[in-house]
C-alpha cells in the first residue's frame, strides 16, 4: 500500500548547481530548486513546515553540504530526500561525483563523492531514504564512465529508492527553450497534472514509470531507478488526476465516493503528521466543509471542520475528530485505529510537557526553605512586636 510520509518527522535537502567556473552552467537548476521546493511543501505532495526543506543553490565547499545532508538524516525518523541537479562526474574506478560550482573535467577530486551522502544517509535515523539525481555524466565530456546502469547500482542505499535522469548529454540535461531540466521538468509535471488512469497516491514506483515514459516518447534519455525495501511504495504526492471534485456529489445520497484507500494513520508520527493526514481524509472523500458537516448529523459544523483541520496542537478530548472521520466515511474500524494514533500522541505530548511544569528536587528544596511575602511580613511584625514588649518592659 503506497503512503504519504509524515511531514513533521521528514527532510529534504535539495542541492542544486547552476553557475560554474570551469564547466558549462546550467541556469535551469536554480528553476528546479525554487519549483521543487513548492512542490514539497503543497497540500497535494509532503505538505513539509519550510524549515524541513533545506535548500542549497550552488553551494560553494562540500562541508555546508554534507552539513545540511547529515542534518537531515539525523532529525528525520520517517523519511529523508536528497536531490541534486547539476552535472555529475565519473572517475575511472566507476565512482560517482556531485559537481560544484569549483569543479573542473577530469577532476573528480574537485567535486563531492557521492559515497559521502549515501553514508550518511546509511548513519542516519530515518526509516525510509530517497535520493534524485538529475545529473548528466556524459563519457565525453566529464571523463570516462561505465554503462547506464552503473549510476543507479552505485548510489543505492539500503532503504531507499533512487531516481536518476542518466541524462547523457546537456542539451538532454537542460534544453535551452525550456524552463527546467527536461528530467526534473518531467516530474513537476507530473505532480502537476497526475498520471491519467493511475494511482490515487503517486509512489515512486508509478513515478518512475510514468517518465520513463513520457521521456522516452521525447527522445529524451531514459530514467533509471533502484528500490531497496519496498521504497517504491513511498509516495511523492497526491495523483491529481484522479481527484474527486469537490463541486460534485462524490456519490447519489451525497456521500463520499466509494471504493477509495483512505490515508492510513499507521505511519503518523507527529501531530503536524496527525492533521495532515485528517486533510487528506477530505480529500480523499470528495466532501466539501458544508458537505462533511451535513453528513455528520448537525454534530460539526463547517467552521469545526476547517478549525480541526487548522489547529496546531491535538484536540484535548476525542468526539469531534470522531465525527469528523465517521461523516467523510471512514470504516469504523480504521476510526478507532485514528483513535488510538491521537491517544498515543496526546499521551507523548503531555509527557513531553511534564518537565517543565516538575520543579527539579533542589527547586523544590529551596522553594520550600524560601520564605514567602506574607511570612516576611508576619515575621517583622513579630519582631516589632517582641521590641514593643522589651521596651515596656524596660520602663515600667
Amino acid at each position: 500500500m503506497s503512503v504519504l510520509p509524515d511531514p513533521g518527522a521528514t527532510r529534504a535537502v535539495l542541492i542544486g548547481t547552476s553557475h560554474y567556473d570551469h564547466l558549462e552552467s546550467l541556469p535551469a537548476v536554480s528553476n528546479n530548486l525554487t519549483a521543487l521546493a513548492e512542490a514539497l511543501t503543497g497540500p497535494t505532495s509532503w505538505a513539509l513546515p519550510q524549515e524541513h526543506c533545506t535548500i542549497l543553490s550552488n553551494p560553494t565547499t562540500t562541508e555546508m553540504t554534507m552539513a545540511a545532508v547529515r542534518a537531515a538524516a539525523e532529525q528525520a525518523r520517517d523519511t529523508v530526500l536528497i536531490y541534486f541537479a547539476g552535472h555529475g562526474l565519473v572517475d575511472p574506478e566507476g565512482d560517482l561525483y556531485l559537481a560544484m560550482p569549483q569543479s573542473k573535467q577530469q577532476r573528480v577530486e574537485t567535486g563531492l563523492p557521492y559515497r559521502w551522502i549515501r553514508q550518511a544517509l546509511l548513519n542516519g535515523r530515518a526509516d525510509r531514504c530517497v535520493v534524485v539525481l538529475d545529473c548528466c555524466y556524459s563519457g565525453l565530456a566529464l571523463g570516462t564512465m561505465g554503462g547506464p546502469s552503473d549510476l543507479a547500482d552505485q548510489a543505492a542505499v539500503e532503504g531507499t529508492f533512487l531516481l536518476a535522469a542518466a541524462a547523457e548529454t546537456r542539451q538532454a540535461l537542460a534544453p535551452p527553450d525550456e524552463t527546467f531540466t527536461a528530467f526534473t521538468g518531467e516530474l513537476l509535471d507530473t505532480l502537476q497534472t497526475g498520471i491519467p488512469n493511475g494511482p490515487e497516491l503517486i509512489d515512486f514506483g508509478a513515478l518512475y514509470r510514468h517518465l520513463r515514459i513520457r521521456l522516452e516518447a521525447k527522445g529524451r534519455p531514459d530514467p533509471q531507478a533502484r528500490d531497496r525495501n519496498t521504497g517504491a511504495r513511498l509516495a511523492l504526492g497526491r495523483n491529481l488526476a484522479c481527484l474527486p471534485t469537490t463541486a460534485t456529489t462524490p456519490s447519489a445520497d451525497g456521500g463520499p465516493a466509494t471504493g477509495r484507500s483512505w490515508p492510513s494513520p499507521s505511519g503518523i508520527r507527529t501531530v503536524r503528521g496527525f492533521f495532515k493526514s485528517l486533510a487528506d481524509v477530505r480529500v480523499t472523500s470528495g466532501l466539501t466543509h458544508q458537505m462533511v458537516s451535513q453528513r455528520s448529523g448537525g454534530r460539526i459544523s463547517p467552521g469545526t471542520v476547517s478549525r480541526l483541520l487548522n489547529r496546531e496542537s491535538l484536540p484535548k478530548t476525542w468526539p469531534t475528530t470522531a465525527a469528523y472521520l465517521s461523516a467523510c466515511g471512514v470504516p469504523d474500524q480504521q476510526v478507532a485505529e485514528w483513535h488510538a494514533v491521537w491517544t498515543r500522541l496526546l499521551t507523548n505530548t503531555t509527557t513531553d510537557a511534564a518537565p517543565d511544569t516538575v520543579p527539579h528536587p533542589r527547586q523544590r528544596q529551596r522553594q520550600r526553605q524560601k520564605p514567602t511575602t506574607l511570612q516576611r511580613l508576619s515575621g517583622r511584625l513579630s519582631r516589632r512586636n517582641g521590641r514593643s514588649r522589651d521596651h515596656r518592659s524596660g520602663s515600667s
